[in-house]
């Protein structure tokens, strides 16, 4: 780290953490959609849903693995129909990533959970890319999309989703692999990566989560991953850790998500505080907010709560999660000096 932030008393860490900059890297826009927007979408759309009100769909956030999560989940999307749905979607996430002192929002987005109901690639493209328009033109808060294959479909849909998604190439920067890990090793897309990366398109991948390692090893090897998404499992594997550590692989950890979907038995035992001691490029993310209780602030807070991390911790993953993105070195240099403001203001108001 060039530049040594100054020490912060414990007492004053929340709302440092609240206050500084910070990017978040992994976000699924899906997952922001809250029971108060499903609701109104279903009346607008005229959609009958399982639940007597919002309260006994948030009773229904109970989840024991990823699968039983993604079951609510694809569910709970049923009732984005048009480019007006996804762009009220996006728009409330950015308005509340911007009072999260969010500077840079990459959004991972799942076309195929859409098209496969009968809704237009262009409706999705369409709506979130006015949403990233407005946030940034409004609420000054820059984002950019990053376009998700669903693992546990075929390589063929996905070469499919690709192709129907070119049209728009201009409107995202990448692509990832999300949905169900178990049992859908990075592997299997190999030849889909291929060709996103002759396409001059970043890559990123889920890995690490609910799956092994060797899912890490796959998705930095053979398709290439410029991230990895969640990654908490490499603690396991010590060669895996020094090839994270001296390459600054990101990794875009979730620590709500992770609790939630019991990778880990409480966030005392979270692997967070393991990946920044070992030198690893580790970030807060929040991964699918409306599910799993909380916004980027809510993550930091928790896992800070939990592990007793300091505000060298703190400082280190907002610096992180800038270095993480794919937003160019000026945006970078910029951010980084509203993180050392922000410091040097915490410092001095607790001397």
């Amino acid at each position: 780290m060039s530049w040594a932030p100054p020490p912060i008393a414990a007492a004053r860490l929340p709302a440092l953490l609240a206050a500084a900059p910070k990017a978040e890297l992994h976000i699924h826009i899906e997952g922001s959609l809250e029971p108060e927007m499903i609701f109104a979408l279903a009346a607008r759309h005229g959609i009958a849903l399982p639940y007597a009100d919002v309260q006994a769909l948030r009773r229904a956030y109970a989840f024991g693995n990823l699968q039983q999560f993604l079951d609510l989940y694809y569910q709970g999307a049923d009732v984005l129909r048009d480019e007006e749905d996804f762009y009220q979607l996006g728009r409330a996430y950015l308005a509340r990533a911007a009072t999260e002192n969010i500077v840079h929002a990459e959004i991972f987005f799942d076309p195929q959970t859409h098209t496969a109901r009968g809704v237009p690639m262009g409706a999705v493209m369409r709506g979130l890319r006015r949403a990233s328009d407005d946030g940034r033109r409004e609420l000054g808060i820059g984002s950019a999309l990053i376009l998700c294959f669903l693992r546990h479909l075929s390589e063929r849909e996905a070469f499919e989703t690709l192709e129907a998604a070119l049209p728009w190439r201009d409107d995202f920067i990448g692509v990832g692999l999300d949905s169900s890990e178990l049992g859908h090793p990075p592997e299997k897309f190999a030849r889909v990566f291929a060709r996103c990366r002759e396409l001059g398109l970043h890559v990123v991948a889920h890995a690490g989560e609910e799956g092994p390692p060797e899912y890490i090893w796959q998705a930095l090897d053979i398709l290439k991953a410029e991230r990895i998404d969640h990654g908490v499992q490499a603690v396991h594997d010590a060669a895996l850790m020094r090839r994270l550590a001296q390459r600054r692989i990101p990794l875009t950890v979730c620590p709500l998500s992770n609790q939630k979907l019991q990778v880990f038995p409480d966030l005392a035992h979270h692997s967070l505080p393991q990946l920044l001691a070992a030198g690893l490029c580790a970030t807060v993310n929040s991964d699918d907010p409306a599910y799993f209780g909380g916004y980027v602030n809510a993550n930091f807070q928790a896992v800070f709560a939990a592990t007793g991390l300091d505000s060298a911790a703190a400082y280190q993953l907002a610096a992180n999660s800038f270095e993480a993105s794919f937003a160019d070195a000026a945006l970078k240099r910029r951010w980084m000096d509203r993180l050392q403001a922000a410091f040097e203001r915490a410092h001095d108001a607790g001397s």
